[in-house]
Formats: C-alpha cells, structure tokens, sequence
C-alpha cells in the first residue's frame, strides 16, 4: 500500500511536488486514516451515530448542503438518514494518525534534507522547497519543526543556485518559514542572510525581486530585523528607488512602500531614508518627537543636501517648528535650528516661506545678541541666513525686525550691521557683507542703505575690505561698493584716491587672473562706475598703469585668449568703459593724449564697434570715438605756409599759393587714425553708419554722436557731409529724425540734419521728402528751446519758412 516516488507529476505544480513527498512513507496509509468526502488523511476525525467516521469540517460542510437544499439528513457513505447532526471527536484515532504523520514527516524532512544541496538536481531541490512550503502551510507549528531540523540555513544556501527556478522557489519558501513567526526570522538575522536577500532587489529579474520584496516585508515586521535590514549598505536606497519606479509592478512598489513604513521605527534608518531623498518620516520626527528626537532630527536635516523642490517642501513643512527651535534658550536646539535653516533658506522660494513665517526678527536679534549669549559660530551662521533671505525678492522694508517696529533697512539696524563688520573675524564679516549686497542689489532698499552708510560715514571701512587676503570676502566688499557706485561715485573715487593703496589693490584684483572671474568682473564694473570725469582718479590711474593692462586684457579677450566664462561679457564691458575714462581728459591731460596714441586707442574703439550682441560695448565704444574725433580738430597739423618773396611782396598777382596736398579736408591739417584720432582714416566711419541701423536707441545715438563731429564747429562742415554722403550715412541720419526713438536721440537728429541742410543739393532732395519735412516741423512746434531754434534753421534751408519769418534770433 506504500506508494513510490512518481517522477510523472509535472514539476511547476506545487501541489504535484509536495504529493511526491506525502506518498513516500515508512508504513501504508491505512484505510481508516481517510475521510470517505475528502479522500484525504483526516486531521480532525469525528464519528456520527451510525459509527461512520468523517473529517469535521467535511461532514459539516455535508450537513449545511442539506439543510439549504431541504433535503433529508442522511449519512453520506449509507445513505440511510441520521436522527442527529451530533458529532462525537475520534480522539484515538486522531492520534494515531498524528502519529503515524510525525514518523512520516520525519523520514520526508530527512528527505528534504538530503534534497536541499547544490550539488542535487533542480527538480529534487524544488520537490524539497514546495514541500516545505506546504509543510508550513499545513499547520504553523510546523515552522518549530524546520528551525529545529536546521533547514533554514540550507534553504538559504539555495539562493546561490545558478537556477532562476530554484532561487525565486527558495525566496518564497523563506517567506512562508518567517511568516508569524519570530523566532524564525531571528535565524534569518543572522550571518550575510539580509544582505543576500537584499541583492535580489536590483536583479533583472522581476519575479526573485517581487519575491525578495515580499520576503524582505516580512522580516521588517519584526522590531529586531528593522535594524538589520537598514544596516545592508544599499538596502533603503534601493527601496526608496522602487517606490518610484514606474516599470514596477503596483503590488511590488506598495510593499517597498511598506518596508519602509517598518523600518522607519529605527532612526538610523529615517537619517538614511533622508539622505535618499525620503524626507517626510524625518520631518514627522522634528515634528512629533520627543524634544531629544527634534534635536537630533533638526541636526541632521542641517547637514543633507537638498534639491530646490525639497527645500521648499521642508520650508513649507517644519519652517515654523525650526524658528520655534532656533527661539529656545538651548545652545544646542539653537545650533541644530541654524543649520538646518541655512540649508533651507539656500533658494530664494524657500526663502520667501521663510520670511512669511517670521524668522527675520529672531534672526536679526541673533545677530545683535551679545556674544557671551551666543558663540560666535552661530552669529556666522545666522548672518549666512540673512544673507541667503536677502537674495529672495521680499519686502524688507516694510517687515517689522525690531521692538520700535525697525526693518532691515532702517538706519540704526544698518549702523548695527555696520558695526558687527568692522568688529568681528573675517568668516561673518563677509557674511554681513552679503547682507548689505542683497540689500542693495533691489532698488527700492538701496537708497535707505546708501543713507545709512553715508550718515555713517563707513564707506573707508568698506573700501579697506577691497585688499583682504581672503578672497570671498574681498569678493563680497567689491560686490556691495559696486552696487553702492552709482549713488556714492563721488565718496568711493575719494576714498580710493587716499594713500592706502586701495586703487592699486583694485587694479590687481582686475588684473590678476587669466580667466574672467565673478570678483573681476564686478571689481571693473566698479571701477568703470566712478565719476569719468574725476580728473584725480584718472591721473592715478595712469600713474599705476591701469589703462595699459586694461588695453592688454582688452586684446586678449578679442584674441579669444582667456577661458570662457559667463562673467566674461561683464568683465569686457567693464574694461571698455575703464578704457573711455581717458576719453574724457584729452584736453587737459597730455598723458592722455600720449597713451591714446602709442596703443592706437581709435582703431581699438573702431575694432569694438563689431562686438555684435554687446550693446554696451558697442555704445561705449561710439562714445569714446566722439571725444576722440573732438579732440582731432586740437591735435591735427596745421601746415605751415612759407612767405612769399620779394617778388611775391612787390607784384602780389605774379606770385602763386603752394598747393598742399595730403591734408585732411575736415580738419584742414595732415591727420591719422593713431595720431589724430581723425574718423575719416580707415573703416570707423562706415561702421558708425552701419550702427545707425541698431536695434538699441543708445547705441544708434552713441553713433550719431561720433557722426557729429564731422559737422562740428571748428572744421570743414561741407567736407563732413561731403564725407558722410560718400559712405551713405545721409539717409539713416534722415531715418533716425523720422523714426524719433526716443527724445534725446531726436535732439541730436534735428541738429545733425539741420547740418547736412547747409549743403544745397542735399536741401534740394530732402525739401521733397514730406516725412523729413513733418518731423522737423515737429521739432520746431515741441522741441525744447534750442532744438525749435535749430529745426527753424533747417527748415529755413528747405524753404519751408521765409528767411523774414524767423521767430528767434539769429545765434
């Protein structure tokens, strides 16, 4: 009656495998172990009146069937009908049978052992595993029955199987082994079992990794395992991953989602889940935990690094709970707090939050508390927030800071601010000095900064800054005094001019690198800022050699030299600008004159004029022509005409004037481009006119003002217009009249063409162009004073007033 093995029964079937086992007994099933309904061996056998024995649950089920069906209660193996449905337990016969399963069970466990071997082939292995699983299943004391036979190391060791088969089986059967029980998974614990479990979880498989996901949330339902898992390098990151996952299935992803809900008991594990990008079981701590919990929390958040998008998610989520934490009078809460709101506040939405929830009052008392209150380090830090909150775009003069309802821009808290900087070390003095940079960078708190520092009278304090051996802070002091330069030029070239030497430590600053860094650029944007005209500073600045380095570096930029950077457009506008400082004092500074010569300033400015897409360029560099061209008039050379004879004296009409050749015909004198600066000597003159045609109303008027003086009283106006027809500059001067961009460049249009009207043919042909004829009829009806004067001298040279009519005096 004992059956054999049967390798007929298909091995994908469970059930098929385990029956293989069930079969291979010590001794035969005997007839009385089985239930007549289920023709299988009985667990719970019970005898009816008739003395038929039956499974429980078998007969029961019988007897509902009847009941429903109104049928009459019979016995099912007689079928003769029962008076009664009682039942009376076969308790003999149930431990018999318990028996009899016990020393099978044993010999099919000693089977399972010998199965559960590498070395084994892939169908004995599964046998082995599925009848594990159905052991267990069977009844869940069972599972003390494979921890105490040893098994679970050997079904770990199938892991290692090069069988896809076997290692997805062997992954599942471990989940049935731990399920609800603890002791169970405490062996799991053990040696590297979790770490090799958790490898399945990148592996290309989906099934062993759906299976290692289940097994892994099994073992994470108990409190020792929490740890255990979240020590395996990787495991969390990876979890954290497939909750992502898109190409997951929805049943995997919802139970690494629960895994981590498990391992979130373990702060370890919450600080890993953090730092992988999980952040919401950290924040519910600093929220909701104990005070030593917050501590801890708050610091770690302190050191993560965090996207924009988390940074504002953290801001909306515990920003209160931070500047309620940063509040208490606990250094280390406070030290916590700080740190992880200088991370925070770091982007300028997450900075806004802030600001809405009240942090720059406390912040600014941090700043402003003694320092036996609060070291020095958490100052530096509180002074790197404010920095961080300056940069958003806040209302910062309007939000109360202070008990007499201060803001940040209100003098005495500047004065403050001031005063930290010139009184503290180099690490929070730079800090400060971005506050002021932030603060001065919207122009609605530069102006009360300004004030501040004016009635102050800090701005030699600050320049000092500009020779600080630490770079980042010397960074920061030319930064603010570069935004400061527009409304305070006058007191920075003062100061810059004194004996300390902070002109020439600027002029390094510019000057030192290859590449166009942040700090050069805003060092010549400071230094192109001041007033041009301040004859002081410009002779200075020849005196260090200031504009030969600035024409080298102009040249290297040009030439492509220097690695690009994004700061390289600033820095070259700001040399240009530098460079047209000596434009401005040609007349009365010879050495000017000279260096202008010897680096051929013209043809440079002429060069820059073709730096298309730098408007700023290009206008600066128009301008500086003009002044240039003024000067031509000054500088050219007159020739000298010999005395006539005697002959030449006694009979005048007998003589002849030498013909002098190779002149200028605007400036009457021998001119170049290098010497004389004149605009008639190479390509500039065209370019200029090429510029008329700009997209950029101040680079169009910047050309038109070097255009100008060739018009100019002092030289040969109709060799000027002569000059300008000859490179077809007549009719874009006539456009940029019509066209009236904007009202200075319409002032300047009205006297230029009244210039080019002086020529007769060129009246002739404007006098019947009815749009020139309206725009300087308008001139003359809206103009300022001096512009109506001129438009009715033009429009006299176009006959469109009578000589006799003139309403203003001739001048």
């Amino acid at each position: 009656m004992a059956g054999s093995w049967d390798e007929s029964h298909e091995l994908g079937s469970q059930s098929d495998d385990s029956f293989q086992y069930e079969r291979q007994h010590i001794e035969p099933i005997y007839d009385a172990f089985i239930c007549p309904l289920t023709k299988q061996i009985m667990r719970d056998p019970v005898t009816l009146e008739n003395g038929q024995t039956f499974e429980r649950e078998a007969i029961e089920n019988w007897f509902n069937e009847c009941k429903e069906n109104n049928r009459k209660l019979i016995c099912p193996l007689t079928l003769k009908e029962l008076k009664t449905t009682d039942m009376n337990p076969s308790i003999a016969l149930r431990n018999t049978i318990e028996e009899w399963n016990a020393r099978n069970e044993a010999v099919q466990l000693d089977m399972a052992r010998k199965s559960l071997n590498i070395g084994c082939p892939e169908t004995d292995i599964l046998r082995a595993l599925r009848f594990v699983q159905d052991l267990c299943k069977r009844n869940l004391s069972n599972k003390h029955i494979i921890r105490n036979a040893d098994l679970i190391p050997m079904i770990v060791d199938m892991l290692k199987s090069s069988s896809r088969r076997v290692r997805c089986t062997t992954l599942k059967t471990l989940r049935v082994v731990v399920e609800d029980d603890d002791d169970n998974k405490e062996i799991m614990a053990e040696g590297d079992n979790v770490r090799t479990i958790v490898k399945f979880l990148s592996h290309e498989q989906s099934k062993e990794r759906e299976e290692a996901v289940s097994l892994l949330f099994e073992l994470s339902k108990s409190e020792a395992m929490v740890e255990k898992i979240g020590s395996v390098n990787g495991a969390i990151l990876i979890l954290v991953g497939m909750t992502s996952s898109k190409s997951e299935n929805v049943s995997t992803v919802e139970k690494a989602d629960k895994i981590l809900e498990n391992l979130e008991n373990n702060e370890n594990n919450v600080r890993q889940m953090a730092e992988n990008g999980r952040l919401q079981p950290l924040l519910t701590l600093l929220l909701e935990g104990s005070p030593e919990l917050k501590l801890s929390m708050a610091s770690y958040l302190g050191e993560l690094a965090l996207s924009n998008d988390v940074k504002v998610y953290v801001a909306t989520s515990v920003g209160p709970a931070l500047i309620n934490l940063m509040k208490t009078t606990n250094i280390q809460s406070r030290e916590a707090a700080l740190k992880a709101l200088n991370q925070v506040s770091s982007c300028e939405p997450s900075a806004k939050i802030l600001v809405d929830q009240g942090i720059l009052s406390p912040l600014v008392q941090h700043l402003f508390t003694s320092q036996s209150q609060l070291p020095m380090r958490l100052k530096e830090i509180s002074a790197t927030i404010l920095a961080n909150i300056v940069a958003s775009d806040s209302d910062f003069d309007s939000i109360a800071v202070g008990p007499n309802h201060q803001t940040l821009v209100s003098e005495d808290i500047i004065h403050n601010l001031l005063h930290l900087i010139s009184n503290t070390g180099p690490a929070i003095e730079c800090k400060l000095l971005h506050v002021l940079v932030g603060l001065t960078n919207s122009p609605v708190t530069l102006i009360s900064v300004v004030s501040a520092i004016k009635s102050s009278g800090a701005i030699n304090s600050l320049v000092q800054f500009i020779e600080a051996p630490q770079q980042d802070l010397r960074l920061a002091s030319i930064k603010l005094l570069h935004n400061l330069s527009p409304n305070m030029g006058q007191e920075l070239a003062s100061s810059l001019r004194g004996a300390a030497g902070q002109l020439g430590g600027l002029i390094k600053v510019i000057s030192e690198n290859i590449a166009s860094t942040e700090e050069q650029a805003a060092a010549v944007g400071l230094l192109a800022d001041l007033p041009e005209r301040d004859m002081g500073l410009t002779r200075q600045m020849l005196d260090e050699g200031a504009f030969e380095m600035v024409v080298s570096r102009i040249k290297m930029i040009r030439q492509g030299e220097p690695r690009r950077s994004r700061f390289v457009t600033p820095y070259l506008e700001g040399l240009v600008r530098v460079l047209s400082r000596l434009t401005f004092v040609l007349t009365e500074e010879p050495k000017a004159v000279s260096l202008c010569r010897e680096h051929d300033l013209a043809g440079l400015f002429v060069d820059l004029l073709q730096v298309n897409g730098l408007d700023n360029v290009q206008m600066v560099s128009a301008f500086s022509l003009e002044n240039l061209s003024q000067e031509s008039k000054n500088l050219t050379q007159l020739p000298e005409i010999p005395p006539p004879g005697y002959c030449g004296v006694m009979f005048p009409c007998f003589s002849k004037q030498p013909v002098m050749t190779g002149l200028c015909r605007v400036h009457r004198g021998a001119c170049s481009r290098r010497d004389t600066f004149c605009l008639l000597e190479g390509p500039g003159l065209a370019r200029l006119v090429a510029l008329l045609d700009h997209t950029n109303e101040l680079v169009i008027e910047a050309a038109l003002a070097a255009l100008s003086t060739l018009l100019d009283d002092g030289v040969n106006i109709e060799q000027g217009v002569a000059a300008l027809c000859e490179c077809e500059g007549i009719k874009p001067i006539l456009d940029v009249l019509v066209e009236k961009k904007t009202d200075n460049l319409w002032r300047r249009a009205v006297w230029v063409v009244e210039r080019l009207l002086r020529t007769e043919d060129i009246a002739y042909e404007v006098s019947g162009d009815p749009n020139v004829s309206t725009a300087l009829v308008q001139a003359f009806q809206h103009g300022d004073y001096r512009t109506r004067q001129i438009a009715e001298r033009a429009l006299k040279h176009v006959d469109k007033i009578p000589n006799f009519s003139g309403i203003f005096p001739n001048t």
